[in-house]
């Protein structure tokens, strides 16, 4: 009968909890598997500390070794790795009629979570951030108001990752769990169709302050100069074609950091870039080697040096800084800013706002209202996250502890 479908994802957990949990993903290769399951690992909050892959086109290999939450739904993951891969039929002559890929598909529903709650505290929008990441369900704009009484209304635009939150008991499972962490604290709760001109009435400023733009132009200048000591996360590409005889390969080595290896992927997907064969390993010092190789869609191998140059400024810029983080004034009031790369097939970044509102608990500092937009910056498309900080909180942490907090729990730095 085969392999079954059930069988191209296998999770071995550590026998005594301190050794890295190992997943094998074996099933027919399409365009893109690479960052998809990356993409779903950082999802669950975990770092891929090594990892091994092989394929010929038409079926591949993987191996992730992974680091991180001792509370991680291992059986929701697998589904979800599962969800990612394509089916057995895609080998086969009825590819057309089974492949997911060749039916009509919409972007999903956007739902409004709109709430009360009858006054403020310490860590509520951390808390109702990790309760949504839990049931799966994607942030895609957030508006935070806190009322000069106290109360707080939260707005929440949300698409459903199982495609149920139009359904009576998917919404009375959410109001449970936010009710069940909120407490009494929350008033009210209710759950709703976005409607279109809701959605776009929350978009917010189109306008964004020169503390983002700016630094995303610098990077854009700054391509192989190592020296600037405002962005300190070394980046070295190099690149052979006398090694092998059909691929280049493409040897990186950097600072490690949460979801690296994703930035990897969705950089080369996004440039169209295959990956037959690679190897990636974080070593004791928090540095991480790269080894793939490459070649382009067509097969040919990369041989321009203009190509070449593009290629590695392209990945030392993505992964020198993926994410930018700045602080200023907006007005007599204090803003974080926070902007990563939206990939080609328009996904952000996964725990984005999850890593800010932790990293803001952590720092005491209280969050007054809060926006998520995306604009072009420098040509691309960028998911900007506005939040205006409680004064009342903020004024006594230095906006650079501020700054460099956030961007270190973004970066999976603040771990011991």
């Amino acid at each position: 009968m085969g392999i079954l479908q059930e069988d191209a994802v296998v999770i071995t957990r550590s026998e005594n909890g301190s050794d890295p949990t190992v997943i094998t993903v074996n099933c027919p290769d399409k365009t893109g598997l690479g960052c998809d399951l990356c993409r779903i690992i950082l999802q669950f909050g975990l770092s891929i500390c090594r990892g091994d892959l092989s394929t010929d086109g038409k079926w591949c290999y993987l191996l992730f070794w992974l680091e991180g939450r001792p509370t991680t739904r291992w059986n929701l993951l697998k589904n979800r790795l599962l969800d990612a891969c394509p089916s057995y039929f895609s080998t086969s002559e009825i590819e057309y009629y089974w492949r997911p890929e060749n039916k009509q598909t919409r972007p999903p529903d956007v739902f409004l979570l709109k709430f009360w709650c009858s006054y403020d505290r310490k860590g509520l929008l951390h808390a109702v951030t990790e309760v949504l990441c839990e049931l799966e369900l994607t942030i895609k704009r957030v508006k935070v108001s806190t009322t000069p009484d106290g109360r707080v209304m939260d707005l929440f635009f949300v698409t459903d990752s199982r495609g149920l939150l139009h359904t009576k008991k998917r919404q009375e499972e959410t109001i449970n769990h936010l009710r069940a962490v909120l407490g009494d604290t929350m008033a009210s709760c209710e759950i709703e169709l976005a409607r279109q001109e809701v959605t776009a009435c929350s978009q917010g400023s189109p306008f964004l302050p020169s503390a983002i733009t700016e630094e995303t132009s610098s990077l854009e200048l700054l391509d192989g100069n190592q020296s600037s000591s405002h962005f300190s996360n070394p980046v070295f590409v190099s690149m052979d074609n006398s090694l092998s005889p059909s691929h280049t390969i493409v040897q990186i080595e950097c600072q490690d950091h949460k979801g690296l290896i994703y930035d990897i992927m969705r950089t080369l997907k996004d440039l169209n870039i295959q990956i037959s064969y690679g190897r990636f390993w974080a070593n004791s010092r928090g540095n991480c080697e790269v080894e793939f190789f490459t070649m382009h869609a067509d097969g040919s191998k990369i041989v321009d040096l203009t190509e070449q140059n593009d290629l590695s400024s392209c990945l030392k810029r993505e992964l020198r800084s993926p994410l930018k983080v700045a602080v200023g004034s907006r007005g007599p009031e204090t803003e974080l800013l926070v902007a990563n790369p939206v990939e080609l097939s328009g996904r952000g970044r996964p725990l984005v706002f999850y890593d800010i509102t932790s990293a803001l608990e952590n720092l005491n500092t209280g969050i007054f209202s809060v926006e998520i937009g995306r604009h072009m910056i420098c040509n691309r498309e960028w998911e900007v996250y506005r939040i205006l900080l409680d004064e009342r909180d903020s004024s006594c942490v230095p906006r650079k502890k501020i700054e460099e907090g956030v961007r270190n729990q973004l970066m999976g730095w603040d771990r011991g």
